[in-house]
């Protein structure tokens, strides 16, 4: 999976992000470092993409 390729997060990992960046930008941070902290963010709280694929970044035990 290319970087910056958002395939294989959900519609609830999206728009979490979406909301996560807006707060960000309404804090007068520019677009690009708000989106980059969203991803960021949900991929700490989450760990990465969750559609089926996955990111590979979680291993099953």
């Amino acid at each position: 999976m290319p970087r910056g390729e958002k395939s294989k997060y959900t519609d609830k990992q999206e728009r979490k992000a979406d909301h996560i960046a807006q707060s960000y930008e309404d804090k007068g941070v520019s677009e690009r470092e708000a989106e980059r902290r969203a991803w960021a963010t949900v991929n700490k709280q989450d760990g990465g993409g969750k559609a089926p694929g996955g990111s590979g970044r979680k291993t099953a035990h």
